[in-house]
């Protein structure tokens, strides 16, 4: 199917802003590396720029961890998260960005609720992709994603989607497709459940299940990884549906590659970033 439909491809001469701009927009004070584990996921994706928003303490160290990147410190609270008033302060990286990324780094929190509710509508008309902490918000603010027109992408665990349709984690377990539709339908965004299958759900009803990951994966930071690769997959000009798709696969077999080298456990997040440029040719 994704030989079908492939990804959009750069012309020769094409330089690095025809290849599009990711912002990643998160992180804490304690959870710095997310956001680095993102960015580069996007950039392995073939994004042409990026830009990297985190607070303003661990901003520098950020900075030099991916040296591709702008980084801009944010104004941070005494809980070591981003600021509710930093929200405004993005305006300028956002102008221009093609894909924004908001959450990998930060937890599910008032503090997350507040600053993702003031940045989201700085963001409406640009591709976005929601992750771990900035998924809060929709359990209480289920239209939060109608201004982006159906340009949405979220990346919850079974844990989270509990939380955002307000029902019990087990009836996510138990039935993973029927919640990944009736999410999507609500929200009006694509939505990527993960699991050990994977239910890719459209706002239309159309329901895929990736079934070809494996345990390796379930290692902390995979899901930044996940969300870093859609993020450029949209950045590069790829649909919604066609970044999940496309990001998915990608990070699953990048996981199965590892497995067969490594062994099926004991690989980190970090190592499969550099698997996806040859899996994307290869295809």
């Amino acid at each position: 199917m994704l030989r079908d439909w492939p990804l959009p491809q750069p012309d020769g001469d094409d330089d690095k802003e025809s290849r599009g701009r990711v912002l990643v927009v998160g992180g804490e004070v304690a959870i710095p590396g997310a956001v680095v584990l993102a960015g580069i996921a996007a950039l392995r994706a073939g994004a042409g720029k990026l830009q990297i928003a985190t607070c303003r303490s661990i901003a520098p160290t950020v900075g030099v961890a991916v040296p591709e990147a702008l980084a801009l410190g944010l104004d941070e609270n005494a809980n070591g998260t981003i600021a509710e008033s930093a929200a405004v302060s993005l305006k300028s990286l956002i102008e221009g960005t093609d894909a924004i990324l908001i959450g990998p780094g930060m937890r599910m929190s008032d503090d997350s609720n507040s600053f993702v509710g003031r940045l989201l509508p700085e963001c409406a008309g640009y591709s976005i992709v929601l992750d771990a902490g900035a998924l809060g918000l929709l359990k209480s603010s289920r239209n939060s994603l109608e201004p982006f027109g159906g340009n949405a992408v979220i990346t919850p665990h079974a844990g989270e989607m509990a939380k955002i349709l307000g029902i019990d984690e087990k009836k996510i377990e138990t039935d993973p497709g029927e919640a990944s539709i009736d999410a999507a339908r609500s929200l009006g965004a694509v939505v990527v459940l993960k699991g050990s299958n994977t239910f890719i759900a459209t706002p239309d009803g159309d329901l895929y299940r990736y079934e070809s990951g494996d345990v390796g994966l379930a290692t902390s930071g995979s899901g930044d990884t996940l969300a870093g690769i859609i993020t450029g997959l949209l950045a590069r000009g790829s649909d919604p549906l066609h970044a999940a798709l496309w990001g998915v696969f990608l990070h699953g077999t990048a996981g199965n590659v590892l497995a067969k080298r490594m062994g099926r456990i004991g690989y980190l997040a970090r190592e499969l970033l550099d698997e996806i440029p040859a899996l994307m040719n290869d295809v």
